[in-house]
C-alpha cells in the first residue's frame, strides 16, 4: 500500500484529498505522513495483533503526559468524535485506522550512535516514567503478563517437538538447547509491583531533536504496566547493543550501558526502589533469552509478523538471525554481569 485509502481520509474532514506517502522502517503498524492543514498528521493502520482498545490507553497516557509538561504525540479524533475508524481490509477483514499528531523537526536511529545519545535516550525515559508514576488509569487495551517467559519458553519446546523436519531445525536446536538451559537459572520477578511502562523502548520509539537531545516517546500501542527491570532491561537491549537487532553476533557495550543509566538516574533519581535498581541486570538478561527463545520458536512456525522481506528469503530465515543474536547478547549479558551491576550501583545507586 502506497497510500491512505481515501474512505479512510475522509473520516477527518482535514485529511480529506490530501496527498500522503509511507513513513518510518516499521514492521508492525503501517504509517503514512498525511501532508494534512494546518499540520501534517500520521494515520496508521493498526496491526491485528492490537485490540483498537488500546487507543483509551494511548489517550490517558498522553494526557497525563501533556499535562506535565512533556512533547507527545497525540489521538487526532475523527469527525465523529472516535479515536480511531475501521475500514475493511482489500480481503474483507477489519482495519482499524487512527491518526495522531506529527512531531516536527525530530529523527531517530536504528541504532544508538553514541554515549550521549544513550544519555539521552535514558534521561528521555526517566522523564517520561516520573511523570507517570501518579497516572491513575486501569489498561484495557494490553491484557495479560507483557513478558511471560515461561510461556515463550514452553512455545519453544513445543516448536521443536512438533518441527523436527523444518530445514532450520539443525540450526536452531542447538541454539535452543543452550537457551532453554541458561533459562532455567533465570531470576524472578514476581514481588515487584508493576510500573507504568512504555513496553517497547527500542530506540527507534524515541525521537530527538537536531541537537540529538530526547523529545519523546512514540509508537504507543504497547503501554500498560510492567515490573521496571523488564521495561528498562528491554531498553537497554536494544540501546547498548551497537550492531542493531537484525545480526547473530551480538554483545553489551558497557559505554553505551553507563551512559544510559547515567541519563536515566540524572532524570528519575529516587524513583527506583533497591530491590528494582538490583535486579536490572537480571531483567536485561531476561529479556534477551526471552526474546531468542520467541525468535527461534517464529524461526520453526515461520510466523513472525514482523519479518523484512526485502532482506530475508523467509520469516524462517530472518528469525533465525535475529533469535541467534539475542542469545549471544544474553550471554554477553551474564559473562558481564558483575560489572554491569556495579555501574548500576554507581550511576542509578
Amino acid at each position: 500500500m502506497h497510500s491512505v485509502p481515501p474512505a479512510v481520509l475522509a473520516h477527518w474532514s482535514a485529511f480529506a484529498g490530501r496527498a500522503s506517502r509511507p513513513f518510518g522502517t516499521g514492521l508492525i503498524n503501517d504509517t503514512f505522513l498525511v501532508e494534512a492543514t494546518p499540520a501534517r498528521a500520521l494515520v496508521q493502520r493498526l496491526h491485528p495483533v492490537f485490540s483498537p482498545r488500546v487507543h483509551d490507553d494511548i489517550a490517558a497516557v498522553t494526557a497525563h503526559l501533556a499535562a506535565k509538561g512533556l512533547v507527545t504525540p497525540t489521538l487526532i479524533p475523527t469527525d465523529a468524535g472516535a479515536r480511531w475508524c475501521e475500514v475493511a481490509r482489500d480481503d474483507g477483514s477489519p482495519g482499524v485506522w487512527r491518526a495522531m499528531t506529527f512531531i516536527e523537526h525530530t529523527h531517530t536511529w536504528d541504532r544508538v550512535p553514541s554515549p550521549r545519545a544513550a544519555y539521552e535516550a535514558g534521561a528521555l525515559v526517566g522523564r517520561a516514567h516520573v511523570a507517570l508514576d501518579d497516572l491513575d488509569h486501569t489498561y484495557v487495551g494490553r491484557t495479560g503478563r507483557p513478558h511471560d517467559t515461561a510461556r515463550h519458553l514452553d512455545t519453544l519446546r513445543t516448536a521443536l517437538d512438533e518441527h523436527r523436519a523444518h530445514r532450520l531445525y539443525d540450526r536452531v536446536a542447538p541454539v535452543a538447547a543452550a537457551v532453554l538451559d541458561a533459562a532455567s537459572r533465570l531470576a524472578g520477578f514476581d514481588d515487584l509491583a508493576p510500573r507504568h511502562a512504555h513496553g517497547d523502548l527500542k530506540i527507534s520509539n524515541l525521537l530527538f531533536d537536531a541537537d540529538d537531545c530526547g523529545v519523546c516517546l512514540v509508537d504507543l500501542d504497547t503501554v500498560g504496566r510492567m515490573v521496571w527491570p523488564h521495561e528498562m532491561g528491554d531498553a537497554l537491549r536494544s540501546w547498548c547493543n551497537p550492531a542493531g537487532e537484525d545480526a547473530a553476533e551480538l554483545s553489551i557495550d558497557e559505554g553505551l550501558f553507563t551512559a544510559a543509566i547515567e541519563g536515566y538516574g540524572a532524570a528519575a533519581r529516587g524513583l527506583v526502589t533497591d530491590a528494582e535498581r538490583e535486579r536490572l541486570v537480571d531483567g536485561l538478561a531476561t529479556i534477551c533469552v526471552e526474546l531468542s527463545a520467541r525468535f527461534l520458536a517464529d524461526a520453526l512456525r515461520e510466523r513472525y509478523f514482523g519479518w523484512n522481506a526485502s532482506k530475508y528469503a523467509t520469516r524462517g530465515d530472518h528469525n533465525l538471525v535475529r533469535g541467534t543474536g539475542q542469545w549471544r547478547l544474553a550471554q554477553s549479558v551474564m559473562a558481564r554481569a558483575e560489572a554491569l551491576r556495579s555501574i548500576v550501583a554507581t550511576r542509578l545507586g
